[in-house]
């Protein structure tokens, strides 16, 4: 499958995914209860699922601290109705190279914070 991946310039932490990855991971974090349960679990092989070529390079890895896609990690996964209601600004933030770092993104009531502090 072709890299979801785009370098977006110079920035630390992983690049950000494309737009199209980027909006097929929301959508089934919004809607998709055993997908949930995949990203919850490990977000690297939910996403390879979605064809990310450094996920599934890594896949079945669960992430641990400073490991690629760490940040996607939650102790409790926001609720569909949270993750739909910030869908631009998520979108927007996975995207952008760098952002990659931040931890808490898909945290329970942690999104708004976590989005409007980076």
């Amino acid at each position: 499958m072709s890299n979801s991946f785009h370098d977006g310039g110079n920035a630390t932490g992983h690049p950000g995914l494309d737009a199209v990855t980027a909006d097929t991971l929301l959508e089934k974090l919004s809607s998709d209860d055993v997908f949930r349960e995949l990203f919850n679990t490990n977000p690297i092989l939910a996403l390879a699922e979605l064809g990310v070529d450094a996920a599934q390079a890594l896949a079945p890895q669960v992430p641990t601290a400073g490991d690629p896609f760490y940040c996607m990690t939650t102790d409790q996964l926001a609720s569909k109705e949270e993750i739909a209601a910030a869908r631009i600004e998520l979108q927007a933030h996975l995207t952008k190279a760098g952002n990659q770092t931040v931890i808490f993104c898909f945290e329970a009531d942690k999104i708004a914070s976590t989005l409007d502090n980076n």
